[in-house]
Protein backbone atom coordinates (compact mmCIF):
# COMPACT_ATOMS: atom_id res chain seq x y z
CA UNK A 1 0.00 0.00 0.00
CA UNK A 2 1.58 3.06 -1.10
CA UNK A 3 0.61 6.28 1.18
CA UNK A 4 0.77 10.04 1.09
CA UNK A 5 0.95 12.02 3.91
CA UNK A 6 0.78 15.83 4.23
CA UNK A 7 0.04 18.94 6.69
CA UNK A 8 -0.05 22.94 7.23
CA UNK A 9 1.96 23.71 9.94
CA UNK A 10 -1.30 23.51 12.40
CA UNK A 11 -0.62 19.56 11.75
CA UNK A 12 3.00 19.54 11.25
CA UNK A 13 4.14 18.16 14.62
CA UNK A 14 1.07 15.46 14.93
CA UNK A 15 2.20 14.55 11.14
CA UNK A 16 5.47 13.83 12.56
CA UNK A 17 4.84 11.44 14.91
CA UNK A 18 2.74 9.54 11.91
CA UNK A 19 5.80 9.67 9.93
CA UNK A 20 7.43 8.16 12.54
CA UNK A 21 4.96 4.80 13.01
CA UNK A 22 4.60 4.72 9.77
CA UNK A 23 8.74 4.71 8.88
CA UNK A 24 8.66 1.77 11.91
CA UNK A 25 5.95 -0.50 10.91
CA UNK A 26 7.61 -0.40 7.18
CA UNK A 27 4.65 1.33 5.28
CA UNK A 28 5.63 2.83 1.55
CA UNK A 29 4.73 6.88 2.09
CA UNK A 30 5.74 10.00 1.10
CA UNK A 31 5.47 13.20 2.36
CA UNK A 32 4.03 16.09 0.51
CA UNK A 33 3.09 18.59 3.06
CA UNK A 34 4.88 20.91 4.70
CA UNK A 35 8.34 19.57 5.39
CA UNK A 36 10.13 22.35 7.13
CA UNK A 37 7.72 24.41 9.46
CA UNK A 38 9.80 27.87 8.88
CA UNK A 39 7.95 26.90 5.17
CA UNK A 40 4.71 26.67 5.62
CA UNK A 41 2.29 25.14 2.28
CA UNK A 42 -1.45 26.03 3.37
CA UNK A 43 -3.73 23.61 3.94
CA UNK A 44 -5.91 23.75 0.30
CA UNK A 45 -2.03 24.01 -1.39
CA UNK A 46 -1.31 20.43 0.73
CA UNK A 47 -5.03 18.75 -0.19
CA UNK A 48 -4.81 20.20 -3.75
CA UNK A 49 -1.41 18.48 -4.23
CA UNK A 50 -2.60 15.28 -2.82
CA UNK A 51 -6.22 14.33 -3.41
CA UNK A 52 -5.66 14.63 -7.03
CA UNK A 53 -2.68 12.05 -6.77
CA UNK A 54 -5.05 9.76 -5.10
CA UNK A 55 -7.80 10.22 -7.47
CA UNK A 56 -5.02 9.13 -10.32
CA UNK A 57 -4.35 5.70 -8.25
CA UNK A 58 -0.92 7.08 -7.54
CA UNK A 59 -1.65 6.47 -3.60
CA UNK A 60 -3.77 3.74 -2.31
CA UNK A 61 -4.60 5.80 1.10
CA UNK A 62 -3.39 9.38 2.06
CA UNK A 63 -3.50 11.22 5.75
CA UNK A 64 -4.15 14.78 5.76
CA UNK A 65 -3.46 16.76 8.92
CA UNK A 66 -4.39 20.72 9.70
CA UNK A 67 -6.18 22.00 12.91
CA UNK A 68 -9.04 20.86 12.51
CA UNK A 69 -8.96 18.40 9.31
CA UNK A 70 -12.38 20.57 8.41
CA UNK A 71 -10.10 22.26 5.65
CA UNK A 72 -8.20 19.13 4.25
CA UNK A 73 -11.29 17.45 4.17
CA UNK A 74 -13.12 20.36 2.28
CA UNK A 75 -10.41 20.44 -0.62
CA UNK A 76 -9.75 16.86 -0.81
CA UNK A 77 -13.57 15.83 -1.31
CA UNK A 78 -13.60 18.44 -4.37
CA UNK A 79 -11.98 15.73 -6.47
CA UNK A 80 -14.53 13.06 -8.11
CA UNK A 81 -14.10 9.80 -6.30
CA UNK A 82 -11.93 11.09 -3.66
CA UNK A 83 -13.93 10.17 -0.33
CA UNK A 84 -12.09 12.07 2.54
CA UNK A 85 -13.20 12.03 6.44
CA UNK A 86 -12.29 14.16 8.96
CA UNK A 87 -12.00 12.08 12.08
CA UNK A 88 -11.71 12.99 15.39
CA UNK A 89 -11.47 9.38 17.03
CA UNK A 90 -10.45 5.89 16.38
CA UNK A 91 -13.45 4.67 15.93
CA UNK A 92 -14.61 7.10 13.28
CA UNK A 93 -11.07 6.22 11.21
CA UNK A 94 -12.36 2.75 11.59
CA UNK A 95 -16.09 3.62 10.23
CA UNK A 96 -14.41 5.61 7.84
CA UNK A 97 -13.21 3.02 6.14
CA UNK A 98 -15.39 0.01 6.67
CA UNK A 99 -18.60 2.18 5.81
CA UNK A 100 -17.86 5.26 3.76
CA UNK A 101 -14.38 3.58 1.73
CA UNK A 102 -12.73 6.69 2.17
CA UNK A 103 -9.11 6.83 0.81
CA UNK A 104 -8.10 10.21 2.90
CA UNK A 105 -8.13 10.35 6.46
CA UNK A 106 -8.22 14.14 7.78
CA UNK A 107 -7.18 14.51 11.41
CA UNK A 108 -6.53 18.41 13.38
CA UNK A 109 -3.48 18.92 15.07
CA UNK A 110 -5.28 21.17 17.72
CA UNK A 111 -7.54 18.68 18.51
CA UNK A 112 -5.60 15.00 18.52
CA UNK A 113 -2.15 14.32 20.29
CA UNK A 114 0.23 12.38 18.15
CA UNK A 115 -0.45 9.06 20.07
CA UNK A 116 -4.17 9.45 19.12
CA UNK A 117 -3.22 10.21 15.30
CA UNK A 118 -1.29 7.08 15.43
CA UNK A 119 -3.59 4.91 16.27
CA UNK A 120 -6.23 6.48 14.27
CA UNK A 121 -3.77 6.06 11.24
CA UNK A 122 -3.23 2.54 12.39
CA UNK A 123 -6.73 1.52 12.51
CA UNK A 124 -7.97 3.48 8.92
CA UNK A 125 -4.64 1.56 7.29
CA UNK A 126 -5.91 -1.39 8.55
CA UNK A 127 -9.31 -1.28 8.01
CA UNK A 128 -11.05 -2.71 4.84
CA UNK A 129 -14.15 -1.54 3.23
CA UNK A 130 -17.47 -3.84 4.99
CA UNK A 131 -15.13 -5.28 7.20
CA UNK A 132 -16.88 -6.30 10.43
CA UNK A 133 -19.66 -5.48 9.16
CA UNK A 134 -23.33 -7.89 8.96
CA UNK A 135 -24.57 -9.28 5.77
CA UNK A 136 -27.41 -6.64 5.14
CA UNK A 137 -25.07 -3.65 6.46
CA UNK A 138 -22.22 -5.00 3.56
CA UNK A 139 -25.00 -4.85 1.17
CA UNK A 140 -26.83 -1.41 1.71
CA UNK A 141 -22.64 -0.28 1.75
CA UNK A 142 -22.41 -1.30 -1.97
CA UNK A 143 -25.42 0.07 -2.86
CA UNK A 144 -24.83 2.89 -1.37
CA UNK A 145 -21.31 3.22 -3.42
CA UNK A 146 -23.24 2.59 -6.73
CA UNK A 147 -25.91 5.39 -6.09
CA UNK A 148 -22.73 8.18 -5.02
CA UNK A 149 -20.76 7.30 -8.11
CA UNK A 150 -23.78 8.12 -10.10
CA UNK A 151 -24.34 11.09 -8.69
CA UNK A 152 -20.96 12.35 -8.70
CA UNK A 153 -21.09 11.22 -12.20
CA UNK A 154 -24.22 13.67 -12.88
CA UNK A 155 -23.27 16.47 -10.80
CA UNK A 156 -19.31 16.28 -12.68
CA UNK A 157 -20.99 16.14 -15.88
CA UNK A 158 -23.31 19.15 -15.41
CA UNK A 159 -26.50 17.06 -15.81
Amino acid sequence: MKIAIGSDKSGFAVKEAVKAWLRGAGFDFDDLGTVDPDRVRPYYEVAGAVAPLVQQGVYDRAVLICGTGAGMCVVANKFKGVYAVACESVYTAKMARAINNAAILCMGGWIVGPEMAVEMVRTFLNTDWCQDLEDWRAANMHKFAAQVAALEESVYSGE
